[in-house]
């Protein structure tokens, strides 16, 4: 036992020694020094680029400081005890600073297992690129997790970055009127922090990204793109992602995306100004976070606030080809688009226990808007020119929606539609809804199969469209004041009912939908509400319970 202990011991010893710390100082430097001392550090990101780092090893920048150009970290393999670490050193609070104005990244990250980077700031403010073709698009971004090569990679975490100011034009190039009316751009753009797998032969795997703070960038702020089909079982190559405690403002898309990941969660973040039109070298068109061919995200206790866009522009919306997406606890707040958008091909998500206040004030205007700002909009999209498929099994309930006089945000189901649940929501509508003019959304359509929708409370009796109006109404209605503690206010505090009489324990337990055989993946039943109390008994109506 000694004899193992010993020979342990001097094994994590060894790769205590092995692991070397790189300095670099781009105003005391010379890439001619040693580079392993604070006294004589390396110069240049091109020299630190080259560096074989291995596990153990660091790479730390000096504080204050100004480094041009990109940092590129390529094949690099750190282990999952023992990672690869590049950040700052010496005094002070400012970050070193990465200005990559020019070039495609500020920091690369390709074909990399287990490299933590942390505490730095890049920006990336025009400067076109070198050798620029024309009619060709290109990607600016301020940090860039990639593959290039078939393997498995795992293992990343990027924390407390601030990534600002991420543009490839130069200030004012304009990009048109119709640009932010197209899908998801057809230019050139900067983006925040960016992770790409095309490769079928890769996966990356294991990415943490945490109290990162990115801000004023062309397009998305954090986004990720993987390969693959969901409906096929075939998402294997963005796995297990972890997205927490970011802060997201003024993108000019949408502040975060995820398609094609399987296992992924946003937790504790804050959006605002999504699709910001501030600069014209932006799209201005963005949801605070939307999910596209997903399986098993879990987007909770996040604030969305203030998209802006002709199109999406939701706090939170779930695009087409997902399964398993569960949005709960969240404060949703000015959204233009709206609060709940579900599109086609979606199995068995759901909307739980989320404050929504003064979503959906978008108007529909021909040939600038792609349509209104919804309160619940549900519709069967899968992509332009193909026929709609569904969404399947939809669960809201609990809910606590809050809209001002004169908003009136649209209301809509399409008849592609099989399988809802409506129930325990509070709708505070000081107006009422209107509802979706489109045929398909009409009662004459057809009716819509296996609908559970009974049991909310509504304000006033015009809160919802009759039902000439609309596909779905409420079987059982419930109307009155919840006398929320502040109505208008911005916080879910603001919501929490006083009228006992009227809230407590009139909730409904929640159940599958007729013809669903799996319902939700993570069960009906919570332990909490949006506030952390306890949920004891029946459920309250609403996001909040009534201590």
């Amino acid at each position: 036992m000694i004899r193992t202990f010993l020979i342990l011991a001097t094994c994590l010893l060894s790769l205590q020694v092995n692991a070397t710390t790189y300095y670099l100082s781009s105003k005391s430097g010379n890439d001619a020094n040693s580079g392993t001392s604070a006294k004589h550090p390396f110069k240049t990101l091109l020299k630190a680029s080259s560096l074989k780092l291995k596990a153990g090893d660091k790479l730390l920048l000096s504080k204050g400081e100004t480094f041009y150009g990109s940092l590129d970290l390529v094949g690099l393999s750190g282990q999952e005890k023992n990672p690869i670490v590049v950040s700052s050193y010496g005094k002070g609070a400012q970050k070193p600073l990465i200005d990559a104005k020019g070039k495609l990244n500020g920091v690369l990250i390709k074909d990399c297992s287990h490299i933590k980077v942390s505490d730095i700031e890049i920006t990336a403010d025009g400067g076109g690129i070198e050798s620029r073709k024309e009619n060709k698009k290109y990607m600016r971004c301020g940090v860039l997790l990639t593959t290039g090569k078939a393997g498995d990679y795992s293992g990343i975490t990027i924390k407390n970055l601030l990534v600002r100011d991420i543009f490839l034009e130069e200030p004012g190039f304009d990009r048109g009127a119709g640009e932010k009316l197209t899908g998801n751009g057809t230019q050139s753009y900067g983006w925040g922090i960016r992770i790409i797998n095309f490769r079928k032969d890769a996966t990356l795997n294991d990415i943490l990204i945490q109290n990162c703070h990115v801000k004023n960038v062309a397009h998305s702020g954090i986004r990720f793109t993987g390969k693959g089909d969901v409906a096929a079982g075939e998402i294997k190559n963005i796995n297990r992602v972890k997205v927490y405690d970011n802060l997201v403002e003024h993108a000019g898309g949408p502040a975060m995306q995820s398609s094609t990941v399987r296992d992924i969660e946003f937790n504790g973040n804050k959006t605002n100004y999504s699709g910001s039109p501030n600069d014209s070298r932006k799209w201005g068109r963005g949801s605070g976070l939307w999910v596209w061919n997903c399986f098993n995200a879990m987007i909770q206790y996040n604030e969305f606030r203030n998209a802006n866009g002709p199109g999406d522009s939701a706090g939170c919306h779930i695009d087409f080809n997902n399964r398993n997406v569960v949005i709960q606890y969240n404060v949703s707040e000015n959204n233009v688009g709206g609060f709940i958008e579900v599109l086609g091909n979606n199995y068995n998500c759901t909307y739980r226990y989320n404050v929504s206040i003064n979503d959906g004030s978008r108007k529909l205007i021909k040939d600038k808007t792609l349509g209104a700002g919804t309160m619940i909009g549900v519709n069967g999209f899968v992509g332009f020119g193909k026929k709609p498929v569904g969404p399947f099994n939809l669960y809201l309930y609990n809910n606590t929606i809050y809209v001002k006089e004169g908003l009136n945000p649209e209301v809509g189901f399409s008849k592609n539609t099989n399988g809802i649940f409506i129930a325990n929501n509070i709708f505070y509508l000081e107006g009422h809804a209107t509802y979706d003019h489109r045929k398909n959304f009409l009662p004459s359509a057809g009716p819509i199969p296996n609908v559970v929708f009974k049991n909310n409370l509504y304000l006033k009796e015009d809160n919802w469209p009759s039902s000439d109006h609309v596909m779905i109404t409420d079987s059982m209605p419930i109307y009155g004041d919840p006398q929320c503690a502040y109505p208008g206010g911005l916080t879910a505090k603001d919501y929490i009912p006083k009228n006992i009489q009227l809230i407590k324990d009139k909730g409904i337990e929640i159940h599958k939908i007729p013809g669903d055989d799996l319902g939700l993946a993570l069960g009906f039943r919570v332990d909490k509400d949006i506030l952390g109390n306890k949920i004891k008994g029946k459920p309250d109506m609403g996001a909040i319970e009534i201590k």
